[in-house]
């Protein structure tokens, strides 16, 4: 992040956003009485939180966690029991780009320009699965209660969670885990393909990923990550000639020579912000 560069903070009732001076967002759900769980209101501000986020200057990574005992418990139960406004649109309606407002809640992480990280303890269920799930990254704490929950309830998984587990999990796994809405600890997690770490210290080991990333080309990160998200639906041909216009638009622009010009010379990068 340049020198001018200054900390930046946003709260409210349901989640806190704290960008420092390195271009790390600590993004926090904060509704730690009900253990994180989503409600109307959690869901109209995780979906705020989102916007800040895209616009937010100097932003190099974001790091995704909550309050209290539980990263998510999932839907608020209470959601059962609500009467949908008269105005309230459908879910077949796109009213996020691709994405109704429960998929955004989820989705919107891996439409960030910038990597996200979660760091995932104590419960992370339902909803709360799929948003973890839409971060580039997870770490998990070994005795986290992890879930799909949606069978419980009569539902089928939604809130993005089958375009977001493409890739993670194995097709017989995933579909034995989401017919059976079973249990697992953090600590099978990463083999089942939900997490990335299991680490006793989630928060730690995420803080210390997206430092690293922090001292890495910015717009480099953003192209990498656009590229990564075309991935599964583009062909070969188009991926080739993406990861070509990629590399094109980057190579000898000041941050580019910078990155190499900090290796070489062995001290911290001074980039251009995004």
């Amino acid at each position: 992040m340049s020198a001018t560069a200054a900390a930046t903070s946003i709260a409210n009732d349901r989640i806190s956003i704290h960008l420092d001076e390195d271009g790390i967002a600590d993004v926090r759900f904060v509704r730690a009485e009900k253990m994180n769980a989503l409600d109307h209101a959690m869901f109209e501000r995780i979906i705020e939180a989102g916007h800040a986020l895209q616009r937010m200057k100097g932003l190099r990574a974001v790091v995704l966690s909550g309050e209290g005992r539980a990263f998510c418990a999932g839907l608020d139960l209470s959601n059962f029991a609500r009467k949908p406004a008269e105005d309230e649109p459908p879910l077949t309606e796109r009213t996020y780009g691709n994405a109704n407002r429960p998929q955004q809640v989820a989705m919107q992480w891996r439409k960030l320009p910038v990597p996200v990280i979660a760091a995932i303890h104590g419960v992370c269920l339902g909803g709360g699965l799929q948003i973890a799930s839409g971060a580039d990254i997870r770490i998990v704490h070994p005795e986290t209660r992890m879930a799909i929950m949606e069978m419980k309830w009569g539902l089928v998984p939604d809130m993005g969670g089958y375009v977001l587990w493409r890739g993670l999990v194995r097709d017989d796994v995933l579909r034995e885990l989401i017919y059976t809405n079973r249990e697992f600890t953090g600590g099978e997690a990463q083999a089942l393909g939900l997490a990335t770490y299991v680490d006793e210290s989630p928060r730690d080991r995420a803080f210390a990923i997206a430092r690293q990333i922090a001292l890495k080309n910015p717009h480099a990160i953003r192209a990498a990550k656009r590229l990564q998200a075309g991935m599964w639906d583009q062909d070969v041909n188009a991926i080739l000639m993406e990861e070509s216009i990629e590399q094109h638009g980057i190579m000898r622009s000041r941050n580019q020579v910078e990155a190499v010009m900090a290796e070489m010379e062995r001290r911290k990068p001074n980039f251009e912000d995004v």
